[in-house]
């Protein structure tokens, strides 16, 4: 008599990297509007520095006469780019490994690109409803004009999105480099420094030469001035230290810290913590 072999039953092949990513994306969103600190932190501090800035310099104009609210909206938000995907990712990660979330993960089978796409659409959303709330205020609460035409509207994305994703992978990357806390300090007091070599509080062309070629080494000053020629006059780019917006450098700038960060990420990351 033959004996009759059953097939074993297939194994569903597991999930793409693509799909987890989208799963972490939803997950991510989740946890971050559980931390009532970090949302008040991620869509306060532009506003409030708005309100702040507009309100004490409300009576001075930037050069070619743009009103102190229109040239400092610029700014402000490109640095919320920064803070919510920089400074916020960077410290989430450090603090996620010391809590052994990290390595949770990485039982499970979780991949690092699951994991960095998860991260990377947490901040994208965020910074789109982020920038929405800015813009509207200072468009309601101080009259600044916003683009009219398409192709400043289209500028605006490639930069937003442009910056974003260099925060995000720059923010995994230094996560690797301590603890929680010597991560969260050291993002925290460069972020402040680069604020001002950047020309975020200032008219960047009147800093120092020397902060002017410092500031040019990172993303966040090409992420400032690329937000200048979306809301300022086209007249303003004569002001710029080259005399133009310059977009084909802020774009390569842009994509060359991505790049940069990811070479750094597939180099560096740690699901645990080192002793």
């Amino acid at each position: 008599m033959t004996a009759v072999l059953t097939p074993a039953p297939e194994r569903p092949a597991p999930p793409s990297a693509a799909a987890i990513g989208a799963a972490r994306t939803l997950m991510e969103l989740r946890l971050f509007v559980r931390d009532p600190a970090q949302v008040v932190f991620s869509f306060a501090y532009p506003i409030v520095m708005l309100v702040i800035f507009a309100s004490v310099f409300a009576d001075e104009d930037r050069p070619g006469g743009v009103p102190f609210a229109q040239y400092f909206l610029a700014g402000i938000a490109a640095t919320g780019i920064m803070l919510t995907s920089f400074q916020a990712v960077g410290t989430a990660i450090a603090e996620e490994r010391d809590r052994g979330e990290l390595a949770r993960l990485q039982t499970l089978g979780t991949p690092a690109v699951g994991y960095f796409l998860g991260k990377a659409g947490q901040v994208l959303v965020t910074t789109v409803l982020q920038l929405a709330v800015l813009l509207t205020v200072a468009a309601t609460a101080y009259d600044v004009p916003l683009p009219g035409e398409a192709g400043r509207w289209l500028t605006f994305a490639w930069v937003v999105l442009g910056g974003a994703l260099a925060g995000t992978v720059l923010g995994i990357a230094v996560a690797s480099v301590g603890s929680s806390r010597s991560v969260g300090n050291g993002i925290a007091a460069f972020a402040i420094v680069l604020q001002f070599f950047s020309g975020v509080f200032f008219v960047f062309s009147e800093l120092p030469s020397w902060m002017q070629e410092v500031a040019a080494v990172f993303p966040l000053k090409w992420l400032v001035q690329g937000m200048r020629s979306v809301f300022l006059p086209d007249a303003a780019a004569a002001v710029e230290p080259a005399g133009s917006w310059e977009h084909g450098t802020t774009a390569l700038v842009l994509a060359a810290w991505v790049i940069i960060g990811l070479v750094v990420c597939a180099r560096a990351f740690r699901w645990r913590r080192t002793a």
